[in-house]
């Protein structure tokens, strides 16, 4: 016998919600899960009327299904934003270039403006380079800092007063389970924040949406909706340290699956004892992004790759920042240490 909505009780339902295990069909799943965006935003009071907004846009699931429900409840509920689509491009050859053109088809099925930033043009070096220079045990690495500088700098280009990007909330339980692994007290107190205020010159505010929504049910709302999304996974990706938090998370919600918030709730209720050294933000002595070193990660990188020491953006070498900066050259043992076989 068909299973009645438990919302609306008059049509089938053609889904059980993973996050609230609610048999809904896909009208009433629709509205549940757009309303519940739409509460993030107020409660936490995202945007403001007027604002441009970027939302930062991969051409996958998350910031694709971003995209079609801020448009949504921009025209709904008058939010009275601009809205934009910035993405970035990593120069990875079969993997970046296929998602971009799902991009550029969003762009015209959600009549949005389109910005595309290249790490090419802003760093002279695409994905594919740094990996054969480093390899594929630390190029994640490369690519996040590098993204995250990339998304402010096209965010600059465009004037928008804010990012916003598809974070879910299986996202944020990650890092979360990634900060306690390595012990990383600043980046723990700041992960599970669902919005960022301005932190310097060069930084654009960013804010989740998607924070408390589930990774199944962004699958379910784009198979529905027949969205048009990109779904192959990076081909750099699968030695990632977030592949081995993302594995132990799915464990844990296939037991119960109300893990993923606990986890989230317990990031946001964590607090550092007093008297706790944290990092001071200040800015790089390079490029003027913020960073709590005399060089900001970006740049450390950058010098690393620019010189063929790919180690040297990866792990403690902050007493070799002020070399860096007077451009300094570094002696046979710091270079030895420093050299791509390491890796």
């Amino acid at each position: 016998m068909p299973v009645l909505c438990s919302s609306c009780a008059e049509k089938r339902a053609v889904l059980k919600r993973p996050k609230t295990a609610h048999s809904l069909c896909k009208d009433c799943f629709f509205w549940a899960f757009e309303e519940e965006v739409h509460q993030t935003i107020v409660s936490a009071r995202l945007f403001n009327h007027g604002e441009t907004v970027g939302i930062g846009a991969s051409g996958g699931k998350d910031s694709t299904v971003l995209a079609h429900v801020m448009k949504l409840l921009n025209e709904r509920y008058d939010y009275g934003l601009k809205l934009l689509l910035l993405s970035v491009d990593e120069g990875i050859t079969g993997y970046r270039d296929d998602s971009l053109e799902t991009v550029k088809r969003n762009q015209q099925q959600y009549e949005l403006p389109l910005k595309i930033v290249s790490y090419e043009e802003l760093y002279g070096w695409t994905m594919d380079a740094i990996v054969k220079q480093v390899g594929l045990k630390n190029n994640c690495t490369f690519c996040g800092v590098f993204r995250r500088q990339a998304l402010d700098r096209g965010a600059m280009m465009l004037k928008v007063d804010k990012i916003c990007t598809g974070h879910n909330a299986d996202d944020v339980a990650e890092t979360v389970l990634m900060n306690v692994l390595r012990g990383d007290i600043a980046r723990l107190r700041r992960c599970t924040a669902i919005s960022t205020a301005s932190e310097g010159e060069g930084v654009v505010p960013r804010c989740k949406p998607l924070k408390y929504a589930y990774e199944k049910e962004i699958v379910l709302y784009a198979y529905f909706k027949k969205l048009d999304y990109f779904s192959t996974e990076c081909i750099y990706s699968p030695n990632a340290y977030r592949g081995h938090a993302r594995t132990f998370l799915k464990d844990l919600e296939a037991v119960r699956p109300s893990a993923i918030m606990d986890v989230i709730h317990s990031g946001e209720n964590l607090s550092v004892r007093e008297g706790v050294k944290m990092p001071v933000q200040g800015t790089c002595g390079r490029c003027g992004y913020i960073s709590s070193q005399t060089l900001c990660k970006s740049c450390v990188l950058l010098e690393g790759l620019n010189r063929g020491l790919p180690r040297l953006g990866i792990g403690k070498h902050h007493r070799l920042h002020g070399k860096i900066l007077l451009q300094q050259p570094l002696t046979q043992a710091e270079e030895r240490k420093l050299k791509a076989q390491d890796l």
